[in-house]
């Protein structure tokens, strides 16, 4: 089989499908070729929770935020750990900072694509300063009804018979000619059968590499330890194993950042998988004490969510390999801070958000998430429960012959963080006890975090205990690109012809959030790329690193 258009896209996720808009709005013929199957249309963004970082923002505004590119890069290059030697990373944060607004919340929004009117305040930051505001708009309807309704678009553009969908084919290497990528070529998943695209323009929206898991261990980051923990889940795509890396690699492409990761510290494996190791990425209760597998409370610095989550990984590594324990915690509360601040991420199990009910989002804020509660304990091998502490110890024992709980230690510990929260924000040295109280102070925040909960409580009970496994997400790294999103080789020459866009292009430069992300940004990231990538190839791409 062979396919010829002006633009071949390969993968069909957000990223590729805006960039296919774009280029048909401008006069282009486009083929994308995409691994999955056609209801699947749209990718892992089909599957998200839909949170979307703006800075200045018409919501901002409205709740009298003060916010500005200047102050959001500012947050930005201090998480992240970013500075003008990181190149063209940094020049790609400085302008998607600049400009996240106006060319992704504004193209977004007169496609009817709404947002929740509470914002979340999320990556505050511990030792490196996170976002100083609130920033994190959740769509309303969630990462589905993004992702649907920019499909549909793109479906039923008026130049529509100008575009080619190719699904359940496989590109595994790149074409070369005289010194230009000029297309691709692949097998059929189901048949085996060979294909090639050619195309004046190939664009790679193929997605990161957190669905390899060797990928993953071969470049796991010295700081989370000298190796990656036994069991690493996966919250990635099951396609995005960085086939397309090593393609763009053997044209001449250079390859950037690939330890830089985005992962979560509290995933449990899903009770009804559709890829290998897949794991659902809990939102951690933020009155939960997270303890080590042998169920002993992680610090000196507690862990508490919101903050910093790569220093979360970081602890729960470094705790691990220090006692010699596997490289998981366990989530320690009562079912009562479990009712009011338990969530999972993603579309799949917040209904009431993906559905967009208003009377359904209003019922779970008031009385709890009972049903999610319910249907994660009855589906979970990972989660105990159990009416007293030893009990609880006991349950967890059982889960792991080769780790030894602590029984005697755990209830120490939750004793001593009681008799801390008995005494308040104003006077307990407990630095949870004090961020919970930084929380509250968040309108956002407080509606979904007790106030100031113990844990062995009897009339809050049962208590919870729930094993949690870091969750592979994103990919903070990939495929160098320059600010048209030509991909560079090693000496920041474009490579003629060839473009990457979202994760692929570690969602611009080869990893535009440095080691951290303020959350959001993903999503955004593909949609702001894919526009930058079309806009360069509509109007002939720049010299290398300049703006179109």
């Amino acid at each position: 089989m062979k396919y010829q258009s002006d633009v071949v896209l390969i993968g069909g996720g957000i990223a590729g499908i805006v960039t296919a808009l774009e280029c048909l709005e401008g006069g282009r013929s486009v083929t994308i070729i995409d691994r999955d199957v056609a209801e699947n249309f749209g990718g892992l963004a089909k599957e998200s929770f839909g949170g979307m970082f703006f800075v200045d923002s018409p919501l901002q505004r409205k709740a009298k935020i003060v916010d500005s590119p200047a102050q959001a890069f500012r947050d930005w290059c201090s998480f992240g750990e970013l500075s003008p030697t990181d190149g063209l990373a940094y020049q790609w944060a400085r302008r998607y900072v600049e400009r996240t607004t106006a060319e992704v919340h504004d193209y977004l929004t007169p496609m009817g694509i709404g947002f929740l009117p509470v914002l979340n305040w999320v990556e505050r930051g511990l030792d490196h300063k996170g976002n100083s505001v609130p920033r994190f708009h959740m769509v309303w309807g969630t990462g589905h009804e993004l992702a649907g309704i920019l499909a549909v678009r793109l479906q039923n553009h008026a130049r529509a018979n100008q575009l080619t969908l190719v699904f359940g084919q496989r590109v595994e290497a790149l074409i070369r000619t005289d010194g230009r990528v000029t297309g691709c070529h692949g097998v059929d998943e189901a048949s085996g059968a060979a294909f090639e695209a050619t195309a004046e323009a190939v664009v790679i929206a193929a997605g990161g590499s957190n669905g390899n898991d060797g990928f993953i261990r071969e470049h796991w980051h010295e700081d989370w330890g000298a190796s990656a923990p036994e069991t690493v889940l996966n919250g990635s795509h099951k396609f995005a194993d960085a086939t397309l890396h090593h393609a763009a690699a053997a044209v001449g492409g250079n390859l950037v950042n690939l330890n830089r990761s985005w992962n979560y510290a509290a995933g449990i494996p899903h009770p009804h998988p559709r890829k290998p190791r897949h794991g659902l990425s809990l939102v951690p209760c933020k009155t939960a004490l997270w303890m080590d597998a042998a169920g002993r409370r992680i610090g000196p610095r507690p862990l508490i969510a919101g903050f910093d989550t790569r220093e979360v990984i970081k602890q729960i590594c470094q705790n691990a390999e220090a006692r010699g324990l596997p490289k998981y915690s366990w989530q320690i509360m009562n079912r009562k801070i479990m009712l009011k601040e338990f969530a999972v991420s993603g579309a799949e199990f917040n209904h009431a958000i993906r559905e967009k009910s208003k009377l359904g989002l209003l019922r779970q804020l008031l009385f709890g998430s009972g049903p999610l509660v319910d249907e994660t304990i009855k589906g979970s091998g990972d989660i105990v429960t159990a009416m007293s502490i030893l009990e609880l110890a006991a349950k967890m024992d059982a889960l792991d012959p080769n780790v030894e709980i602590d029984g005697a230690g755990m209830a120490a510990d939750i004793a001593a963080f009681d008799a801390e929260m008995v005494k308040g924000s104003d006077n307990s040295t407990d630095e949870q006890i004090q961020r919970i109280a930084e929380l509250r102070q968040w309108k956002a925040d407080k509606l979904r975090t007790c106030k100031f909960q113990k844990i062995d409580e009897a009339k809050a009970g049962p208590l919870v205990a729930i094993r949690s496994f870091i969750i592979s997400r994103k990919a903070l790294g990939g495929i160098e690109t320059d600010l048209d999103c030509r991909v560079v080789d090693a000496n920041g020459m474009a490579l003629d012809g060839l473009y990457a866009v979202g994760e692929a292009a570690g969602f611009g430069g080869g990893g535009m959030h440095g080691l951290r992300a303020l959350e959001g940004t993903f999503l955004g990231g593909c949609v702001f790329s894919a526009r930058m990538a079309a806009r360069a190839i509509i109007h002939g791409a720049s010299r290398a690193g300049a703006s179109p």
